[in-house]
């Protein structure tokens, strides 16, 4: 979460359980990875909150950069793979899995770049205010299209699938992310995770739907 250890740690339980009884829905090992993303969201929450515990103190250094670079890889690298990826492994249409292609292309590419990025550059993390602020010294000129690509990597490949339900997920991240951008310009990292819970949500809707879908088309004996 963003505002405080305890937000983060209770986040991190809430999100670990949503996680647990996605994966319970899943009938295929193709649906695990998709499963799983509130398991993922748990993590960064858990990473967040002991930065929240460990800034203050200056005697936490290690501690603070593991969590740091742990909250950021999440973040910045696994995401934009990640989602494709799963989303593409639920995917039946042949069409549809050409554009999630090119849309994990896009992951890939921005995936690499900041994993570049994250080893090459300076990382610090801040507690200012109410919100931790992740200070990346990272090339200026190239944001904009760091951006582009990260938004399709993350927010497009919802809306190229043939799950009904998908859809949610598309808008939910959509949302958060508008939010977030005009509301936390400076804390984009921290407070988009704060949303984290209805994407969650949002993913377990869409297991049980394929959940039912798999039950209605079983043979009944």
């Amino acid at each position: 979460m963003c505002f405080s250890a305890n937000a983060s740690f209770g986040a991190g339980v809430v999100l670990s359980v949503i996680g647990v009884v996605s994966i319970k829905k899943a009938h295929k090992p193709s649906q695990l990875l998709f499963a799983s993303i509130p398991l993922i969201f748990a993590v960064q929450q858990v990473a967040e909150g002991i930065l929240w515990v460990t800034l203050p103190n200056l005697d936490n250094v290690a501690t603070q950069r593991i969590a740091t670079y742990t909250f950021l890889f999440f973040a910045q690298i696994l995401w934009p793979l990640w989602v494709p990826v799963a989303i593409i492994l639920l995917e039946k249409n042949s069409t549809r899995k050409k554009v999630q292609k090119i849309l994990i292309g896009a992951g890939i590419i921005v995936g690499f770049y900041l994993a570049y990025c994250l080893l090459s550059y300076q990382i610090q993390a801040k507690i200012i205010g109410h919100h931790i602020a992740y200070i990346q010294n990272y090339p200026a000129s190239l944001r904009i299209y760091v951006i582009g690509l990260y938004a399709l990597a993350t927010i497009a490949p919802p809306f190229f699938s043939h799950i009904k339900r998908m859809w949610m997920l598309g808008v939910a991240v959509l949302i958060s992310y508008l939010i977030t951008a005009l509301f936390y310009e400076h804390y984009i990292l921290s407070v988009w995770c704060f949303f984290s819970s209805i994407i969650s949500i949002s993913v377990y809707a869409i297991m049980i739907e394929i959940s039912n879908s798999k039950q209605q088309i079983a043979p009944v004996w």
